[in-house]
């Protein structure tokens, strides 16, 4: 009940409030300045009005600033040299050094993107004819959030592992148990599809609708694009999960091997790391799963607004999955039901 009910529900919630406020604001930077000029000033007031960065400490030198970020006091240093306003004035080229902390991706953009832009603003003022014209346009993600960025990816990850853990739960009492089903193998995967089925179809409802709304994600596919990629992942992930249930001889034993699996899995979907630069032999493996199908598909329809025709790859291998999982959990099943059958008519004999 904990894992197949409130899990999806609790995890979503608590991934979704830790990335709320979306963009990383006021990372402490460090500015050593040896112009001491009317310029290196404006340099740095226009860099502590930056939203992305803090200006945290005016450090003498290089040292003592080297000194702060191993300390992780701060997380860039920015080195205005002593001829920086001698060049602006002059029309030559000013060199304004950054260094950044890049064991953290995330303030790193932050720090980068932020000194980056202030002096792209100093570049136009001084320079009132560039050779080219920049100019930025951000898609599907307005504010360059990290939430955005990653939750839809979560947000399904969720759904399968909760699956793959609930089912082998339930699959570990059966066996210590001793309980076996009276219909087939077949009637007996299908009424499990149909179960779980049910009760992750409100659940998927949910999160793709009202979770969505509350933490404003964006919702650009269609129903049918979406349907057309939630149906056949929930099915090829119940499925698999049936198959590997019959593998788990105690409750506990289905959550202690596949809750580490939860990262892996979320690696090899690509929303981290792009797929294009996993080794060969890498990307295979991730096409096991249903969620390295599905998450880029579903990525590409609710977030970029992508057709059916445009995700149909993914779509058909998803289907492939749930007759192959649908398979290999009819011939589990049949496995498991004998000797669980043989037993449980024996242990009912007269002594």
């Amino acid at each position: 009940m904990l894992i197949i009910f409130l899990a999806p529900l609790i995890y979503s919630l608590l991934y979704s409030a830790g990335y709320a406020k979306q963009v990383l604001h006021k990372v402490p930077i460090a500015v050593i300045d040896n112009s001491h000029s009317h310029n290196s000033r404006q340099l740095i007031s226009m860099l502590s009005a930056s939203p992305y960065l803090q200006l945290s400490y005016n450090p003498t030198d290089m040292v003592e600033a080297k000194e702060l970020l191993l300390n992780r006091e701060i997380f860039g240093i920015v080195y205005i040299p002593n001829n920086y306003s001698k060049a602006l004035i002059e029309g030559k080229q000013a060199v304004v050094s950054i260094y950044c902390d890049a064991s953290y991706f995330l303030m790193y953009r932050q720090v980068f993107q932020g000194v980056v832009s202030v002096i792209s603003t100093i570049n136009r003022r001084y320079n009132t004819n560039p050779a080219i014209i920049y100019q930025s346009h951000t898609l599907f993600n307005a504010s360059l959030g990290y939430g955005t960025f990653i939750m839809p990816a979560i947000l399904l990850v969720i759904l399968q592992q909760t699956l793959l853990m609930g089912i082998g739960v339930v699959g570990g009492v059966w066996y210590k148990r001793a309980l076996y089903s009276h219909f087939s193998p077949i009637t007996t995967a299908t009424a499990k599809c149909i179960v779980y089925g049910a009760i992750y179809a409100v659940t998927a409802s949910y999160l793709l609708t009202l979770h969505y709304h509350i933490f404003g994600y964006p919702t650009n596919g269609t129903f049918a694009a979406i349907i057309s990629v939630i149906v056949p992942y929930i099915l090829s992930a119940i499925l698999l999960a049936i198959a590997l249930s019959t593998l788990f001889k105690r409750p506990e034993a289905a959550i202690m091997s596949i809750i580490w699996t939860s990262i892996p899995t979320l690696l090899l979907s690509g929303a981290s790391l792009p797929t294009e630069a996993f080794p060969e032999w890498l990307h295979i493996i991730g096409k096991v799963l249903p969620s390295s199908s599905a998450v880029p598909a579903f990525i590409r329809v609710q977030t970029m607004g992508a057709t059916i025709t445009e995700v149909s790859t993914e779509i058909v291998w998803l289907w492939c999955l749930v007759v192959i999982y649908g398979g290999c959990a009819i011939v589990a099943i049949k496995k498991r039901m004998p000797r669980r059958t043989t037993k449980s008519w024996t242990s009912n004999l007269p002594s």
